[in-house]
């Protein structure tokens, strides 16, 4: 009678928890208590993902897959990941403190001779007729494009230095849009692992339309020869809607036998590809 009691118990108590929708709370460095902006936050193949505003707060929305011994992953650059189980948060107030890692990088210092101008992915802006969008049709508001990622894979057969990455939007009913840009090693078709310790934010502003270009001279972006496949991302982290009916945000594309594309949508979610070639390219300088 006792076990059947227990089980009722457990039951009862998941029930309790679907219930719940969402955990929210602040996130803070253990060095100064500075609000930590843009971090990346996600549960692993539950679809589940968003990140921090400019403040540090964030709210991340669960959905009916999730269960408390799920393990929400908190990840931003120059800071040890933090892991916490979904049971040992509250569902609002919750306040989350990162370390700075002790990891750093050495300074790469790269001389070409004689370097020459190559270009990684599609210029074209084609006809007209495929666009890639941001906005899904289940989207409610547009805290569910938080974490959201599109881009393209490129293969890299010589040393470069990045310049810029340029691509072409189509659709823009923003005021502002704010992406974190991304670069992901390829393996088994898919990106995996972080290459550029870099946070690399960039901002779309004024309902921009046409070939939008971010300067990556500063970040000193070096792709090695050696890296094979790669995936570059950008990944939508805050936007302000012109009005009320604002929602699409989309890059032109077309389709490709040969060229692939990537997107996921949320943070830590899994990755979905495509034959779709985005007008979306790297300027670079290579040996």
């Amino acid at each position: 009678m006792r076990y059947n009691t227990t089980l009722f118990f457990i039951f009862l108590s998941f029930g309790i928890f679907a219930q719940e929708s969402t955990i929210s709370g602040k996130l803070k460095s253990t060095r100064n208590n500075e609000e930590l902006d843009y971090v990346n936050i996600g549960i692993a193949n539950k679809n589940v993902g968003t990140v921090s505003n400019s403040k540090g707060v964030f709210k991340l929305k669960l959905n009916e897959k999730v269960i408390p011994n799920d393990t929400i992953v908190f990840s931003h650059i120059g800071f040890e990941t933090k892991k916490i189980l979904v049971s040992q948060l509250k569902d609002s107030n919750n306040t989350i403190e990162m370390t700075p890692s002790e990891n750093t990088l050495k300074e790469v210092v790269v001389s070409f001779k004689k370097p020459k101008p190559k270009q990684y992915g599609r210029s074209s802006k084609g006809l007209g007729l495929m666009h890639s969008n941001f906005f899904y049709a289940f989207d409610k508001t547009v805290d569910d494009y938080l974490s959201r990622e599109r881009g393209m894979q490129f293969r890299i057969k010589k040393d470069c230095i990045v310049e810029n990455l340029n691509f072409n939007i189509t659709t823009n009913e923003f005021k502002s849009v704010k992406f974190r840009l991304n670069f992901y090693k390829v393996e088994n078709d898919l990106p995996t692992k972080i290459l550029i310790e870099k946070d690399i934010i960039f901002e779309v502003k004024d309902n921009k339309l046409g070939l939008f270009t971010v300067d990556l001279k500063p970040f000193d972006i070096y792709l090695d020869k050696e890296m094979g496949d790669i995936a570059v991302t950008i990944q939508w982290i805050e936007s302000i809607k012109t009005d009320a009916k604002s929602k699409f945000f989309s890059i032109s594309t077309a389709a490709s036998a040969t060229e692939k594309s990537f997107y996921r949508e949320r943070n830590m979610a899994n990755w979905s590809k495509s034959g779709q070639s985005l007008t979306f390219y790297l300027n670079t300088m290579c040996q």
